[in-house]
């Protein structure tokens, strides 16, 4: 048996097989404290080896430092992988320490020819909306995203953090292949509207944090004392104070169902939100983030877990007894707008 066992997920109704299992690249540059590059580009490399074949980015991430760290990766491996990188998050003209979101023609065309730059490539395979600004007409957004795919700059389209709504107007203007939005054990809001659109529409689910931004596994359970001062998640409010010491008990299911399997609960899971494609029918890739190897091995392997109907069951009731939102400001999620 070789390395390359991951199975394998259509990515759009008329799209590539990719790895049903990506890998997200933010925390190698950005937002979950300090990384080490040649730690990072041996994960890179094994996932590679292990079958994970699309590799997700955004321009904000680290004011472009993400793509342009993953750069030398992609274009060793270029026929190999599915670059997926997103647009629509500015530094405010007012208070640059601050984001605001921007979906306007001009913007959407800056953005692209800086992200070919960044990534020195010909064309990107999958270009996401990464947040939706409510004052541009969606169809508008993806009428000019449609343009850069018959421009020969981008292969196919994605939309981030939208509602079933949004997707399906936006599906009129041009097929969409895939919607990122965080799902997982502890997120799931996008099942009521979200994902059976995603569904009738052909379109594939990609979530994100599908480790709960590593609540999940276990690996801290307060931010304020567990992580470091710049690690973005001190800022979310499920992972802080009264919330933390709420949510950590709600993994002693995850924990069941891990010692019986003998896997970690981080492997529980992803297991479930893989299964997901199962039981909502429609194809599913979870971009798990990590910067190191021995990560990607575990999240990998979790691609052949299977839970049984009792295990889904206790885990089904966990979603709706978390405390805290995923984000301080959830105006700018699906939820805040269903």
């Amino acid at each position: 048996m070789t390395d390359r066992t991951i199975p394998t997920a259509r990515l759009g109704a008329d799209g590539p097989e990719v790895g049903a299992q990506g890998l997200g690249c933010m925390g190698m540059s950005f937002a979950y404290g300090p990384a080490d590059a040649g730690e990072s580009r041996a994960t890179l490399e094994r996932a590679l080896e292990l079958g994970v074949t699309l590799y997700d980015t955004a321009d904000a991430y680290g004011a472009g430092e993400n793509e342009k760290f993953l750069s030398p990766f992609f274009k060793a491996h270029r026929d190999e992988v599915v670059i997926a990188t997103k647009f629509a998050l500015a530094v405010d003209p007012d208070d640059p320490t601050k984001r605001i979101i921007r979906n306007d023609p001009p913007y959407i065309r800056k953005c692209v020819e800086a992200s070919l730059k960044r990534l020195d490539v010909d064309v990107i395979d999958l270009y996401y909306m990464h947040r939706r600004d409510v004052n541009v007409p969606i169809e508008e957004t993806v009428g000019v995203m449609a343009e850069l795919v018959r421009e020969g700059k981008v292969k196919q389209l994605g939309l981030s953090e939208v509602t079933g709504t949004e997707l399906r107007a936006a599906q009129g203007v041009h097929p969409i292949a895939a919607v990122q939005s965080e799902w997982s054990l502890f997120s799931r809001d996008i099942e009521s509207g979200v994902v059976p659109t995603a569904r009738d529409l052909g379109v594939t689910l990609v979530p994100y944090s599908p480790l709960g931004r590593g609540f999940l596994t276990g690996s801290f359970a307060n931010a304020d004392k567990d992580l470091t001062a710049d690690d973005f998640r001190r800022q979310q409010p499920r992972f802080t104070g009264e919330n933390a010491a709420s949510n950590v008990a709600l993994l002693e299911p995850v924990r069941t169902v891990a010692e019986a399997h003998g896997v970690s609960l981080g492997q529980v899971a992803l297991a479930w939100v893989q299964q997901q494609a199962e039981v909502h029918d429609l194809p599913v890739i979870p971009i798990p983030g990590t910067r190191k190897a021995s990560r990607v091995e575990e999240n990998v392997a979790a691609t052949r877990i299977s839970l049984t109907e009792a295990e889904l069951a206790l885990l089904e009731p966990i979603a709706e007894k978390v405390a805290g939102d995923r984000y301080a400001d959830m105006t700018f999620t699906s939820a805040g707008r269903e």
